[in-house]
C-alpha cells in the first residue's frame, strides 16, 4: 500500500526548499531561471522561400532526406488527402536550419538558410530546353496544399508581403525556381505575398507601350529597393539580365526576357508605392 500522506508532503517539500517554480527548466546539470523577458527578440524566421523540384516525389524526398541538401517542407503534386486536408511532408522541424537557400541575399540579409523556411513544390519545372517556353503547371490541388501551408507560417512568424520570395528572387544569378507559372497571385489572393495593385501600374505606365524601353538604371534601383542584389550602374549585361528576369517571372511572367521595358518599371514603382511609402 502507497503511504498516500508522505507521497504527497515529500514533493511538496521539495519544491520548498529548491524553489521550485514553472518559471524554471532544469536541464540536468544547471537550472535556467526564465522569470525575467527581454522585450527585444523576434524570430529566427524571417523569409519564406519556394522553390521546384525538377524531379518526382519519389526522387525528390529521396534527395531532399540525404546528406547533401534539405528542406522544410515538400508539396506533392498531387497530395492525398486525409480528414478532408491535403497531406504535405515535413523533412525538417521549422526550429531547425535547412539547407534549400544556398548563397542568398533578400532585403540586406544574406545566406538565408539560417532565416528561412523553404517550401520545395513537386514540379519538373522547364519542359525541354528553356528556349522553348515550356514549363510544368502547379495543379490545383497542389496550389490550394501550397496556399494553406504558406497561408499558416505566414500568419505564425508575421512574415510581411515582400519577404515570400522564390528561389530565383533570392539567387537570380544561379537559379530559376519556382519559374513563371508559379501560382504567386493565387498566393497574394489568400493573404501570402506581394502583389501590384493594377490602377497602381496603369498610373504609372501613364499611356506608354508596355514594351518600350525604359532606364536600365532606375530600374536596377527600385528592385535594389525592392530587395534584390543588382548593380546601380545603368549597364544591361547578363547579371542585370537574370535579376530582371527573375523579377518577371514573378510579376509579369508572360514575358520574362530580362529587357527594361516600361511595364518593368511601372510594376517596380507599383510595388514601392505598396509595400514600401513610408
Amino acid at each position: 500500500m502507497i503511504d498516500i500522506n508522505k507521497a504527497l508532503v515529500v514533493p511538496i517539500l521539495a519544491c520548498l526548499l529548491t524553489a521550485c517554480t514553472t518559471t524554471q527548466i532544469d536541464r540536468g546539470t544547471y537550472i535556467a531561471d526564465t522569470r525575467h523577458h527581454a522585450r527585444n527578440a523576434d524570430s529566427r524566421i524571417r523569409f519564406l522561400v519556394m522553390h521546384y523540384t525538377e524531379i518526382d516525389e519519389k526522387q525528390s524526398l529521396a534527395v531532399l532526406t540525404g546528406d547533401e541538401v534539405s528542406v522544410h517542407y515538400v508539396v506533392p503534386d498531387a497530395p492525398r488527402v486525409e480528414r478532408g486536408e491535403p497531406v504535405v511532408f515535413q523533412l525538417v522541424p521549422e526550429d531547425k536550419r535547412a539547407w534549400h537557400a544556398g548563397q542568398s541575399y533578400w532585403q540586406g540579409a544574406t545566406e538565408l538558410n539560417a532565416s528561412s523556411i523553404g517550401i520545395e513544390n513537386v514540379n519538373l519545372g522547364p519542359l525541354g530546353s528553356l528556349s522553348d517556353g515550356k514549363w510544368q503547371p502547379y495543379p490545383p490541388a497542389q496550389t490550394d496544399a501550397l496556399v494553406k501551408l504558406s497561408r499558416d507560417i505566414v500568419t505564425r512568424y508575421n512574415i510581411p508581403p515582400t519577404r515570400v520570395v522564390g528561389h530565383s528572387d533570392i539567387a537570380p544569378q544561379r537559379k530559376i525556381d519556382p519559374g513563371p507559372l508559379f501560382p504567386w497571385h493565387a498566393l497574394y489572393d489568400a493573404g501570402v505575398g506581394a502583389w501590384p495593385d493594377d490602377a497602381t501600374v496603369a498610373a504609372h505606365l501613364a499611356g506608354r507601350d508596355p514594351k518600350a524601353p525604359a532606364d536600365v538604371r532606375a530600374l536596377q534601383e527600385k528592385l535594389k529597393r525592392y530587395g534584390y542584389d543588382i548593380a546601380t550602374d545603368g549597364i544591361l549585361d547578363d547579371k542585370t539580365r537574370r535579376v530582371f528576369s527573375a523579377f518577371q517571372m514573378h510579376f509579369r511572367p508572360s514575358d520574362y526576357a530580362g529587357n527594361a521595358d516600361a511595364e518593368s518599371d511601372a510594376i517596380a514603382q507599383a510595388l514601392l508605392d505598396k509595400y514600401f511609402a513610408n
